[in-house]
């Protein structure tokens, strides 16, 4: 049986000001902490069988691009949107494009979403 496959889909961690009130729910974050966190997210999943994939984004320039460009690479069963793109107010236009580019690329996948960095295998495990 083929391993149910998941993209993960999050803001490239070194284009983000964790300075900036915008991101003030994320206190001590770093570029480096989330990176990390990605690479625990994608080990976890890969030892519970899923194949995941990465796709870092931009603020929105080349987001919905990017997003189009890794969904139409192979079939998901899952599309977890983190909560750098989904939790911060400025990033409500960005969220609902990618929303709405998964809707119409994968339309077979579920979505959904994590609230911390050390759930995402959870957010993924309810719905496949």
């Amino acid at each position: 049986m083929a391993k149910k496959s998941v993209l993960m889909i999050g803001l490239e961690p070194t284009l983000i000001d964790f300075s900036s009130p915008d991101f003030a729910m994320f206190p001590g974050m770093t570029a480096e902490k989330v990176s990390a966190g990605l690479q625990r997210d994608q080990l976890a999943l890969a030892s519970l069988g899923y194949d995941t994939q990465l796709c870092l984004t931009d603020f929105g320039e080349t987001a919905e691009a990017v997003a189009r460009e890794h969904l139409g690479r192979q079939r998901f069963d899952c599309v977890l949107i983190g909560a750098g793109v989904r939790s911060v107010p400025k990033n409500f236009l960005l969220f609902e494009k990618l929303v709405n580019v998964i809707h119409e690329c994968a339309p077979q996948a579920k979505i959904c979403f994590n609230t911390k960095p050390d759930d995402t295998a959870a957010a993924v495990q309810r719905w496949i």
